[in-house]
């Protein structure tokens, strides 16, 4: 497949997404400028990016930061990149230098890690706190009852901003199966924003599969990479 069908495959894909989130918003009453689509680009090439950059797509993410060290110098430097995957405290620093957002704090070690480093590279850097609302043991993020303690560290982080909430819910095949989760993370952000004072703007949550549920529970960012770029094809395992 050359660059050309590439990009025709990925204007096409944007464009049904774009459609089932405005008609999502449609449903529940919002403005479709409030939902950022984030395009997944784990496991996809920088041509895969590079084409959906062609198709105005702005916003990226990525699961693993080396991964993202070897994509993001093949790609425009206008695009926004968000790290969404599981970030090790060993990795803080290369994360803080790649990437605008990361989605997945959830300890304070790794607050003042990222604090820290932002702060040497004299950027600000916008932060979500991943939540494990669910409680499944093979999930990220910090429990709920954990997340208190993040929230009043946020008076004293010079160059870390906390923007909002991020989760993932069980693995389902019906879609409604995740609306509970994305529905208790929308209460948690609510009663925390008005305990703390800090805005909590920002629902990360909802994938390819369920992001029409996301957002009728008040997601800003959809995670949406199979949706936008195909079927994912990872080593070993040949071309289906």
């Amino acid at each position: 497949m050359n660059l050309n069908d590439t990009t025709a495959d990925v204007g096409g894909n944007l464009g049904e997404v774009r459609r089932r989130i405005a008609a999502a918003c449609a449903r529940c009453g919002r403005d479709p400028r409030e939902v950022r689509l984030l395009a997944v680009s784990k496991t996809y090439s920088a041509a895969a990016v590079r084409a959906a950059a062609e198709c105005g797509q702005r916003l990226f993410g990525e699961n693993r930061v080396q991964e993202a060290a070897m994509k993001i110098p093949q790609c425009p430097s206008s695009l926004e990149w968000h790290l969404i995957g599981h970030l090790q405290s060993n990795k803080a620093a290369t994360a803080a230098r790649l990437f605008d957002w990361v989605h997945s704090v959830d300890s304070a070690k790794l607050l003042r890690m990222l604090e820290g480093h932002a702060a040497a590279l004299g950027k600000r850097l916008n932060v979500l706190l991943e939540v494990n609302v669910s409680g499944e043991i093979s999930k990220s993020g910090a429990p709920p009852e954990a997340v208190p303690e993040l929230l009043g560290m946020a008076s004293d982080l010079r160059n870390v901003e906390i923007r909002g909430l991020m989760t993932v819910p069980p693995i389902a095949e019906d879609p409604e199966e995740a609306r509970p989760h994305f529905r208790r993370l929308r209460e948690l952000r609510d009663a925390w924003a008005a305990e703390w004072g800090v805005p909590l703007e920002e629902l990360s949550m909802g994938m390819t599969h369920d992001m029409e549920v996301a957002v009728e529970e008040g997601a800003t960012f959809v995670r949406v990479g199979t949706g936008i770029f195909g079927a994912r094809v990872y080593p070993g395992q040949g071309t289906p």
